[in-house]
């Protein structure tokens, strides 16, 4: 039980990160990432505040947090400079908001993402086949969304990534309480995308591997 991708109030989540994390640790999760939306106008705070809160109760939970940030609606030529300065704040997971289908993103967000070395190109919408080429070779993972609207692209990016062999990750992008998956959502989104029983335990793994490397482990 992994999640990578959640929001609490710090941007436009419902909870506090400490229910967040508690509700998630009910659950089950092993990994959470809260990676709260972010851009040149409040980077320094969501990731600060992040980074002190999963420092703080990190000695009191199982679950491991992962402080991070999604940067979301940035001008492309501005994702690498804010890519290198979440991780110098200390954000041990970088996602970017990637080109949904659902709201109007600047074009060339995605591959700014995958050229700087994003951990996440998250819900990436219609992206092309060398962007998705790309992203294997630089080691980004592509999500597959359980969000509304977000989700629509779900199998174009699975069928691209399993032709390329490129990674995935599954995730909520959740907001409120009742985005939180149960075990059995993670695997309905991952098999409605077209992924086969294999696959789906293949990208788990990828998950895992992920979430590991992000905190050292």
């Amino acid at each position: 039980m992994i999640d990578l991708h959640t929001h609490s109030l710090l941007s436009d989540g419902d909870l506090l990160p400490e229910e967040l994390l508690r509700r998630y640790e009910a659950k089950g999760y092993r990994f959470l990432a809260i990676t709260d939306h972010a851009g040149p106008s409040n980077l320094e705070e969501v990731v600060s505040q992040l980074v002190r809160f999963a420092r703080e109760v990190q000695p009191y939970t199982p679950l491991k947090v992962i402080p991070g940030v999604e940067l979301t609606h940035c001008p492309p030529a501005l994702i690498p400079s804010l890519i290198g300065r979440s991780r110098d704040l200390g954000a041990k997971i970088v996602v970017v908001h990637g080109e949904t289908l659902v709201e109007p993103v600047p074009p060339g967000t995605n591959l700014a993402a995958i050229e700087h070395g994003a951990d996440i190109l998250a819900h990436p919408g219609l992206l092309s086949r060398r962007e998705v080429e790309l992203a294997r070779r630089r080691g980004v993972c592509l999500e597959l969304s359980s969000r509304q609207g977000h989700c629509l692209a779900n199998g174009h990016v699975a069928r691209l990534a399993k032709e390329v062999g490129a990674r995935m990750v599954i995730a909520s992008d959740a907001h409120s309480p009742q985005d939180i998956l149960e075990p059995d959502d993670l695997r309905r989104v991952g098999l409605g995308a077209g992924l086969t029983e294999e696959e789906l335990e293949e990208v788990f793994g990828q998950m895992e591997e992920l979430a590991r490397r992000c905190l050292g482990l």
